[in-house]
């Protein structure tokens, strides 16, 4: 009988060898239908769904996504198993990055830490230390710089944390000057590091070694000056910071000279009441999260609004207390969906 028991498992540990994983853009449970278009057909589209980020379940053998049944039966007879606490999920992504190697990186105030999707290498892992012997304890923005590190602002620290290509602590930045630091930048001409300073009013500027060279505005509704600023953006020249309290998204020169100003202040559909996250796409168009009303508004490199996405719920299009937004070289664009915990990519069709 004993021979036999043991001949069972070996049949069954054979039916379970490892199998390659893949990494899905589309979990279980997720809709797959990249059709699925804004503005709405007939309309030309503009922008289509292209899956989305939620953690673990983004991952699954090659062989067989569901769990097999030799595996389950193996588990039962043994006791192995995890608790569903354990499953490593996004929880309040709050903005992220896609870095020259293709892998996708998320500050999440839940975890608290940095999930990091590896497509290539089908991998998900979690950055949780800020420095040696320190976890993170608020990260929210986060950027790379020119030779390879990340930048994670930790706005309950109070400083910038430099991290290695494996996400390994290096140093600190900013800890004696930043308040609450929450955006985070990088010009890639010059290795110059932009910090959205929140309760300062203020973007402080500092050398790729951390060294503070100046700073960008004051308290104030003028051009170039800021209440709340939070998410920052860099491109081609321009740095466009999130005025969360003036209900505005300013763009900048990259010598901090004020060139443009988005969105009015109301409470209609474009309209801005608390924008968070800002990024563009290769034409020039803008993103702004608008938190309050649960939108992603997209507009024009003048800021002439020309589409807006979303609603309030749970559903493909709709948001829950959205945060940040990216994007990468390959057109596509990333909203922090934070309260439904997951990561929402749109892929832009062009002009």
């Amino acid at each position: 009988m004993k021979s036999l028991y043991v001949a069972l498992l070996g049949v069954i540990l054979s039916g379970c060898a490892a199998a390659p994983q893949v990494m899905s853009f589309y979990p279980p449970g997720s809709s797959a239908d990249t059709s699925i278009s804004w503005p709405p057909k007939p309309a030309e589209p503009k922008l289509e769904y292209a899956g989305q980020l939620l953690g673990e379940s983004n991952f699954a053998t090659a062989k067989d996504v569901e769990e097999g049944a030799g595996r389950r039966f193996l588990r039962w007879i043994t006791g192995i198993g995890r608790s569903r606490s354990a499953i490593r999920q996004l929880l309040r992504p709050q903005s992220g990055i896609v870095d020259q190697n293709g892998r996708i990186l998320v500050t999440d105030a839940g975890l608290p830490g940095v999930m990091v999707f590896d497509e290539e290498a089908a991998e998900l892992t979690i950055w949780r230390d800020a420095a040696t012997n320190q976890a993170f304890v608020s990260p929210v923005g986060i950027a790379n710089t020119i030779d390879g590190r990340f930048l994670v602002a930790d706005s309950s620290l109070g400083f910038v944390a430099v991290l290695a290509a494996d996400g390994t602590p290096l140093s600190r930045m900013g800890g004696d000057v930043l308040v609450r630091p929450t955006g985070i930048a990088v010009d890639p001409a010059d290795g110059r590091i932009f910090v959205a300073d929140t309760p300062a009013d203020d973007i402080k500027v500092f050398t790729s070694n951390g060294e503070l060279i100046t700073a960008f505005g004051k308290s104030g509704t003028g051009p170039g000056e800021f209440n709340g600023p939070t998410h920052l953006n860099f491109n081609q020249g321009k740095l466009y910071v999130t005025d969360t309290f003036n209900a505005r998204v300013q763009v900048l020169t990259a010598d901090g000279a004020p060139a443009l100003s988005i969105g009015d202040r109301g409470l209609y559909v474009g309209n801005l009441v608390r924008p968070k996250g800002v990024t563009t796409d290769r034409d020039g168009n803008i993103y702004v999260v608008e938190s309050y009303f649960d939108h992603l508004l997209i507009f024009d490199g003048t800021g002439q609004l020309l589409l807006p996405i979303g609603g309030s719920g749970s559903a493909l299009g709709q948001f829950f207390l959205p945060a940040g937004a990216w994007s990468d070289d390959d057109g596509r664009i990333f909203i922090a969906d934070m309260f439904n915990g997951r990561i929402v990519i749109l892929r832009y069709l062009g002009s």
